[in-house]
C-alpha cells in the first residue's frame, strides 16, 4: 500500500517529536491506525495522531487540557495544544503498551472500572469543554448504515434505534451536563503508561465531553447483555466501578435502569457499524454481529429494558 502523504508526514513528524536533537536515528516506525477518521504513527516512544478531518481546535485544545490535568486517569499528552498537518489536527502522546486481545483472561476490567469512576468523579473543567460525542457516535453509525444500502438485517437495528429517546440519537441535549465523561470506552482505550510500574490509562479524548456518565459503562453492558460478555468479566467490572464510588449507578442492587438506554444505543450503533462492514465487504454476517442484530431484534419485545440474555 502507497504511503499518503498525511501518513508520510505524520511519521516524520512523530520521529522528530521523539528525537528533537537527534537527526538520524535506528529507530523503525509503525503504523497503528490509518483510518478516513484517525490515523496514528508511532516512533519509538512517541505516538502521533492525526484527528478527524472535522476536529477543530476549539473543540479539542479543552480536550487536551482536561487530560494533563488529569495524569492519574487519563494519559496526558505530550505537547498541550495541536498542530496543524495537511488541514488535519495532530496531537503527540507518549506510547504506552495496550490491552493483550490474545490474553482475555488478563483484560484489566477492575482498572477500566476504577479509572472510570475516578474520571466521573473528576471536576468538570471550566475551560469550555464541549460535550460527550457518545450519542453522535451512534447516530453517525446509524445514519452510514441507513446511506450505504440495503441489507436484511437492517429492519430491527432500525427499529431498535427508533425505541430510544432523543437525547441518546444525539436529536436533543444530554440530560445530564455535569459530569465528565470519556464517550468511547473500551478495553482498546487502556494503556499501561510508559513508566517503571506501568499503571493502567485511558487514552483518546476525542469524545471527551460533559454529559450522561452510564454512557462509559454501556459497551460493556451491551455486551454482557447480548451473551457476548462472561458475566464475571462483566461482574468485575462493575464491582470495581461501584468500589471507587463511581456515581453513573447506585451504591448497589440492580444497575440496569440507569443503563438500559445507553446499552441500547451502544447494541444498535456496534450492530450498524457491523452491517455496514459486511455490506461494504459483501460477506455474510459472523456469529457475534448476528447476536448484535438479535439483541435489536429483542428490544421491541422486552421494553423498557434490553433483558441480558445472560440472565435469561
Amino acid at each position: 500500500m502507497t504511503a499518503t502523504p498525511l501518513l508520510t508526514d505524520l511519521t516524520l513528524r512523530a520521529r522528530a517529536q521523539a528525537h528533537q536533537a537527534t537527526a538520524n536515528c535506528p529507530c523503525g516506525a509503525a503504523t497503528l491506525a490509518d483510518r478516513p477518521d484517525a490515523t496514528v504513527v508511532r516512533h519509538a516512544g512517541t505516538v502521533a495522531k492525526a484527528h478527524a478531518p472535522d476536529t477543530t481546535p476549539a473543540d479539542l485544545t479543552p480536550r487536551l487540557t482536561a487530560a494533563a490535568h488529569l495524569p492519574d486517569v487519563l494519559l496526558p499528552p505530550l505537547t498541550p495544544a495541536p498542530v496543524t498537518l495537511h488541514d488535519r489536527l495532530v496531537t503527540f502522546w507518549p506510547y504506552g503498551t495496550p490491552v493483550d486481545p490474545d490474553d482475555p483472561d488478563a483484560a484489566p476490567w477492575e482498572a477500566a472500572g476504577t479509572l472510570l469512576a475516578r474520571l466521573h468523579r473528576s471536576p468538570v473543567p471550566t475551560t469550555g469543554l464541549p460535550p460527550m460525542r457518545g450519542p453522535a457516535k451512534a447516530a453517525h453509525a446509524v445514519t452510514r448504515l441507513r446511506t450505504t444500502g440495503p441489507h436484511p438485517a437492517a429492519a430491527p437495528v432500525l427499529r431498535a434505534w427508533d425505541t430510544l429517546p432523543a437525547w441518546a440519537r444525539a436529536e436533543a441535549p444530554m440530560p445530564d451536563t455535569t459530569t465528565l465523561c470519556h464517550g468511547d470506552l473500551h478495553l482498546g482505550q487502556l494503556v499501561r503508561h510508559p513508566t517503571s510500574d506501568g499503571p493502567w490509562r485511558l487514552i483518546d479524548v476525542d469524545d471527551l465531553g460533559v454529559g450522561v456518565p452510564a454512557w462509559d459503562l454501556a459497551r460493556p453492558a451491551a455486551w454482557y447483555a447480548c451473551g457476548l460478555l462472561p458475566p464475571d468479566e462483566w461482574t468485575r467490572f462493575l464491582t470495581a466501578y461501584r468500589d471507587a464510588h463511581g456515581p453513573a449507578v447506585p451504591a448497589a442492587g440492580d444497575p440496569w435502569p440507569a443503563l438500559d438506554v445507553p446499552a441500547r444505543a451502544l447494541t444498535v450503533q456496534t450492530a450498524a457499524r457491523a452491517l455496514t462492514k459486511a455490506l461494504a465487504q459483501d460477506r455474510p454476517l459472523d456469529e457475534v454481529e448476528q447476536a448484535l442484530v438479535d439483541a435489536c431484534a429483542r428490544m421491541g419485545s422486552v421494553p423498557p429494558q434490553l433483558a441480558p440474555s445472560s440472565a435469561k
